[in-house]
């Protein structure tokens, strides 16, 4: 997270549009979103991927928290998991958690289909913004869920199950999951390590 505070300090900060506030708020809760239901799924299945890729969604928290911060905006993720300010995400919580409770693969379903949302929802947000501090952690949490989408995917393959995407393209979801993990901060400088874009769980994530 320092790279990411490094990187982010060296770009001057504009101001915020409305469109650019309400994208970082959502954001925030989004990522936390992500975090608490893998949480809950771990709870429920025991399966190590949900607690590697919850420590990361984490990470994307408080990345997006920089933001909040850097802009003296007020955080609206509560701290209690589970509890959400948006009541779409609260609502979408529930569905995802029950859903995810109904069996293992399932579990797993649900954990691609939350980082098809978020591939979705911060393609829509990083073409809002102007100011390039925004658009640095947009683009590392996409490719941070990029990576998430391929660890999901690849243990419902190694289940003898393949993964209908849900919501992005089939033409998007075969470019990510034919490609190899992503490492590196998207507009890092050299020697910049990059652990916080993708965030533990890659690969099998465990079993």
């Amino acid at each position: 997270m320092g790279d990411l505070w490094s990187a982010i300090s060296q770009i001057p900060a504009g101001e915020l549009s409305e469109a650019e506030k309400e994208g970082i708020l959502y954001m925030r809760e989004e990522e936390k979103l992500a975090r608490d239901v893998h949480l809950k799924l771990c709870e429920i299945w025991g399966l190590q991927i949900f607690r590697n890729i919850a420590d990361s969604e984490q990470t994307h928290m408080d990345a997006v928290k920089l933001l909040i911060s850097r802009y003296n905006l007020e955080d609206p993720a509560p701290s209690e998991v589970g509890k959400f300010s948006n009541p779409t995400l609260q609502e979408l919580y529930y569905q995802l958690v029950e859903l995810g409770s109904k069996s293992l693969e399932d579990a797993l379903k649900v954990g691609a289909m939350i980082e098809e949302i978020d591939i979705v929802d911060l393609k829509k947000h990083i073409n809002e913004p102007d100011n390039q501090d925004i658009i640095l952690v947009y683009e590392n949490l996409m490719k941070g869920s990029r990576n998430h989408l391929r660890a999901f995917v690849s243990q419902l393959k190694s289940r003898g199950i393949e993964y209908v995407p849900q919501y992005i393209s089939p033409e998007e979801y075969q470019a990510i999951i034919s490609t190899p993990i992503e490492t590196g901060n998207a507009g890092s400088g050299p020697g910049q390590g990059a652990s916080w874009g993708g965030g533990k769980g890659h690969g099998k994530g465990g079993s």
